[in-house]
């Protein structure tokens, strides 16, 4: 079905972005809505996604991963685009501070984000899959608790643990 999905996105037919929504909708709006709440925020969103897709189609590779991965990232990173730009009220504030990191900061950034891939591959299943909702998806420990059947004391127990684990991994206060 993804093969089809793609052929048809990348010969730019319609029927492809249709066939997406119907496969991937329930996706794509479970992760919107764990970052953005209100319901035309999220719709909206959803058609930037659809755009961001037809537009970025050649950059997806099989051999990278999946489909409903690749799709993921772009529903993740949209959402939180758009929440941003949302919440940003001057665009010269964010020009200022895109200019000040230096290409050191940059290296340095990937390296820490490399480390702390590899410290949370050391984790269980369970511990990767809370951590990655609740700091990579962003969803809220009242939704994560009901979603897994645990209370949310429970969840925040979890990933207290789980950041000192991961801290003690990494060596100390890792930012």
């Amino acid at each position: 079905m993804d093969e089809k999905i793609i052929e048809l996105i990348r010969s730019q037919k319609d029927k492809g972005l249709m066939l997406m929504q119907q496969q991937y909708s329930g996706l794509m709006h479970y992760i919107v809505r764990g970052i953005l709440q209100n319901k035309n925020d999220i719709e909206e969103c959803i058609s930037d996604i659809s755009v961001k897709v037809w537009h970025s189609i050649e950059s997806y590779s099989p051999e990278k991963g999946k489909f409903s991965t690749w799709l993921t990232v772009i529903s993740r990173n949209t959402a939180l685009n758009y929440l941003k730009r949302r919440h940003t009220k001057h665009d010269e504030l964010k020009e200022e501070t895109a200019d000040t990191s230096s290409l050191e900061d940059d290296v340095l950034r990937r390296e820490r984000a490399e480390e702390l891939k590899c410290a949370i591959s050391t984790l269980s299943f369970e511990e990767q899959h809370i951590f990655y909702r609740k700091y990579y998806y962003l969803q809220r420990t009242s939704q994560i608790a009901a979603e897994l059947g645990m209370t949310e004391r429970s969840v925040e127990g979890k990933l207290y643990r789980l950041r000192k684990k991961l801290q003690k991994k990494l060596g100390g206060d890792f930012r």
